[in-house]
């Protein structure tokens, strides 16, 4: 498996190793999953695609919501398969609550309660989502470090599980147990200085814009199934609709873009901390690409060889 966050060139690094030692790709992204969401969630392009078998990508329509329980299903699926062909296993992504599902099994969290979500959903509409995630961060701050303060389903859920259990959600996130994973996995973790990843994201966003996100979300905006809450709300794409819809321009939406992707970075930095047993390569601002890839092989080995 290889992690990092969002730009840190691990798909680079998967699709190399993958085409080097024969194996299949499983992406560990919770936007690649959406069909014709391609330039905003920065997928393989379609070469890389029939050159090397990717799973879990172009899988649901951008009108579905998408779960990390629906996700596990997949992958496990996929990993089977894949092993069952007698070929290696990569996965790569950022997406953590996905990695920490591979990796520990699902969380099996108190039920539900309609009533309590359905009173929370009330006051965000009427203090705004604002007002929830403070309540959050008072609470239980590693949850609301982890969770976008744009991310009403996640807010609202971690909100109802200490309303259930006056315990909350990070405590029960902490019980699960590394025997329940599907898979066993090596992993490899992309690390860059802060500024050198923001500098690449800064970068990316760009060319997002130059290679026509805008007019994907506009074609994605007029299909017969609108974009479900979930896939509008994608980095990327919720900025964008907001262009469309007049509620600021094109430059500012792209820095718009640019600065919640760097804020999801530092959710996702957050996140691999918690991770056990992640074998990090710290990645030079100006190092080749042929070095990196040198040197996760060179990694790898050392591990194997252990």
């Amino acid at each position: 498996m290889i992690l990092g966050v969002t730009a840190s060139g691990k798909g680079r690094l998967a699709f190399c190793l993958a085409d080097e030692i024969g194996a299949e790709i499983i992406s560990i992204d919770s936007m690649k999953v959406y069909r014709r969401m391609d330039i905003g969630t920065a997928k393989p392009s379609e070469e890389a695609q029939k050159r090397i078998k990717h799973h879990l990508i172009d899988i649901v329509e951008p009108s579905e919501a998408f779960s990390v329980a629906a996700f596990l299903d997949a992958a496990s699926q996929a990993a089977e398969q894949i092993t069952r062909n007698d070929k290696p296993v990569i996965a790569v992504g950022g997406t953590a609550m996905y990695i920490k599902a591979l990796l520990h099994g699902l969380f099996e969290g108190p039920g539900t309660d309609e009533q309590i979500r359905s009173e929370l959903r009330a006051l965000a509409e009427a203090e705004g989502l604002s007002r929830l995630y403070a309540e959050l961060s008072q609470i239980d701050p590693a949850a609301a470090e982890r969770i976008h303060p744009n991310d009403s389903k996640r807010i609202i859920r971690a909100l109802e599980v200490y309303k259930l259990t006056g315990e909350p959600i990070s405590n029960f996130q902490r019980q699960w147990d590394i025997d329940n994973a599907p898979h066993k996995w090596t992993v490899i973790g992309l690390r860059r200085e802060k500024s050198d990843a923001n500098s690449r994201i800064n970068q990316r966003a760009k060319k997002m814009i130059t290679a026509g996100l805008v007019d994907e979300v506009k074609g994605l905006l007029a299909e017969e199934s609108p974009l479900g809450q979930q896939s509008r709300a994608a980095i990327g794409y919720a900025e964008i609709i907001d262009y469309l819809n007049g509620k600021t321009n094109l430059e500012d939406a792209t820095e718009q873009i640019k600065k919640n992707t760097r804020r999801f970075a530092k959710s996702q930095r957050t996140w691999f901390k918690t991770f056990r047993n992640v074998h990090w390569l710290d990645i030079e601002p100006e190092e080749p690409f042929e070095s990196i890839f040198e040197r996760a092989k060179t990694l790898l080995n050392n591990i194997e060889s252990h």
